[in-house]
């Protein structure tokens, strides 16, 4: 029998591997992520911009959502698949709901935030702080919750000593790992390493906060995890604008693929290989 999917990434986290989860913000982004990476990251941010056409400040639906976990797993049944929940989409009650559905629709993991409604993207200001006693209640009942789905518990607190005073509370309640938001300076994970017993995850997003650091600087500043919200969103917009731009300079001509390849080709193999994977054919 085949190991659940949270096992299998707990697997990897405690053998201390590093790893880069690509965001996607649709079914088709992510089967072309996963041609490049073994990790996926569904993404709020990408989502609420696909999907509703409306920023990243609270729009999801978790009915929605665990809907396109579901598509994405369907697909790509080997992949580690990890969510982006905001704060749980409410309560503790809710949190767990979601929580245990998208366990059961095959989600390796999710990112629970420590954000208060109204909520922000992490990388603009304006964001909120759930008291942190309000938040741990809401994370113990998640870790409670789970079987074997890994939850990593996100803090947006800017300041340092509040950094690191909710880092430590999270490790200290059992997350499998922690998400420092926005962080500005690589040298803050070793000083938050060095109070804390579960790995640490950054975010990068083009244009953030955070500068761009690569695989080596992540590594070796002591990051475990680390996940990339918006390359396909970001690319994807950059692709239709130019490709609609030439389009429309060229009076309504098509384009040809580069090198001869066919773009009509390309996307169909592609589809077709999504098939393979669980003989839909």
């Amino acid at each position: 029998m085949r190991q659940r999917p949270g096992t299998l990434l707990r697997a990897e986290i405690t053998k201390g591997t590093f790893l880069p989860f690509i965001g996607a913000y649709d079914v088709f982004s992510a089967s072309v992520a996963a041609q490049y990476y073994n990790g996926l990251f569904l993404s709020g941010f990408s989502f609420a911009a696909s999907f509703y056409g409306l920023p990243d400040i609270g729009f999801i639906c978790w009915t929605d959502l665990v809907a396109f976990a579901q598509r994405v797993r369907t697909v790509l049944p080997h992949h580690h698949l990890l969510i982006d929940i905001d704060d749980g989409f409410g309560d503790s009650e809710i949190a767990c709901h979601v929580v245990s559905l998208l366990e059961a629709a095959g989600a390796s993991g999710v990112i629970m935030e420590d954000q208060k409604r109204p909520r922000r993207c992490g990388h603009f200001p304006g964001k909120q702080l759930l008291e942190l006693d309000e938040y741990l209640v809401k994370l113990t009942r998640v870790l409670a919750t789970r079987q074997n789905l890994v939850v990593i518990a996100r803090t947006d607190a800017s300041d340092p000593d509040e950094r690191m005073r909710r880092a430590k509370a999270f490790s200290d309640c059992g997350a499998d790992a922690i998400l420092v938001e926005a962080l500005p300076d690589l040298g803050i994970v070793k000083q938050i390493k060095d109070t804390i017993r579960c790995p640490i995850m950054v975010n990068q997003i083009a244009g953030g906060k955070s500068p761009s650091w690569s695989f080596d600087d992540l590594e070796k500043g002591g990051v475990s995890l680390v996940n990339y919200s918006t390359p396909c969103l970001f690319g994807a917009q950059t692709g239709m604008e130019q490709t609609l731009s030439q389009f429309k300079d060229a009076g309504g001509r098509l384009p040809n693929g580069k090198s001869g390849a066919s773009p009509l080709a390309s996307c169909t193999n592609l589809l077709y290989e999504n098939m393979k994977r669980r003989d839909l054919r």
